[in-house]
């Protein structure tokens, strides 16, 4: 009788002790969730860019984190294929404490191809107002970002060709009172400090040994023309294929994730409201 007590005793304590854990997490907190949707170039896009970086190891698993960065598009081409008509979905669904869209473009506004190219000071500047303007109507909270800095230099110098586009970001975000992260600004002081052969590295791929010894004098060589792109994979499996090259713009995974840290920081500083759900 008296094992016959323990037991139930024994029993009795382990039954309590459940009941009383089933309470702790009944009575924790319920998750916030948060979103990001990031929308730019190739230089935010997956394979090519910060984004999938970012994504992957500088928000919590509370943030919802959307890479919409898309290769070879403008101002004026992400709206026209109906890139934006998707990232304005996105950031209109419900459920979110907060949803931030990160803004990045200008690379290819420079573009002399004619579905890209936009004019710097007046319709770039005013497809980002209109951006900023919609991602507010949905609901959002618009966060413009100046375009990462191309690696060229020129007798030891970087020679920042979005300079010029990165005022007109910054212009659009003052008169708008929109948060800005200043990459080109952030991008192009690290590059300076790196210099061109060390910059090098941030590449997709390692540069040719030619171009490695111009950076060694600083003054690295024109861009290589770009590729061809490859013929889909057959079969049943993936049919995509990410072409790796080396060059002066897009970013490898060390790049990769020295921008996404680099915006982490930035980002953290912008939006206050955020910053507790960033990973720095």
């Amino acid at each position: 009788m008296r094992r016959l007590m323990t037991t139930l005793a024994a029993v009795a304590a382990l039954a309590g002790g459940a009941q009383a854990q089933e309470r702790e997490r009944t009575d924790a907190p319920p998750l916030t969730p948060y979103k990001i949707v990031l929308v730019g170039d190739s230089t935010m896009a997956p394979h090519s860019g910060w984004g999938g970086a970012f994504c992957a190891s500088h928000v919590k698993s509370s943030v919802a984190c959307l890479n919409l960065g898309r290769g070879g598009r403008s101002t004026r081409s992400y709206r026209q294929e109906g890139s934006w008509d998707i990232a304005l979905a996105e950031a209109g669904v419900k459920g979110y404490a907060a949803t931030y869209v990160l803004i990045q473009f200008a690379h290819n506004d420079q573009s002399s191809k004619s579905e890209r190219w936009t004019d710097e000071t007046t319709e770039f500047p005013a497809n980002l107002k209109r951006f900023v303007e919609q991602v507010r109507a949905a609901g959002a909270t618009p966060v413009l970002v100046t375009p990462l800095t191309r690696r060229q230099f020129k007798n030891g110098k970087l020679d920042n060709t979005l300079a010029s586009w990165s005022d007109q970001v910054r212009g659009v975000a003052k008169a708008a009172g929109t948060p800005l992260v200043d990459l080109n600004a952030l991008s192009a002081a690290q590059t300076q400090e790196m210099g061109a052969e060390m910059a090098t590295k941030l590449a997709q791929e390692p540069p040719t040994a030619e171009e490695l010894a111009a950076a060694k004098t600083g003054t690295t060589l024109p861009p290589r023309p770009a590729p061809p792109s490859p013929p889909p994979i057959g079969g049943n499996g993936a049919r995509g294929q990410a072409t790796r090259k080396f060059d002066y713009t897009h970013l490898g995974a060390i790049g990769a994730e020295v921008v996404a840290r680099q915006v982490s920081e930035a980002l953290a500083q912008a939006v206050p409201g955020l910053r507790s759900q960033l990973v720095r």
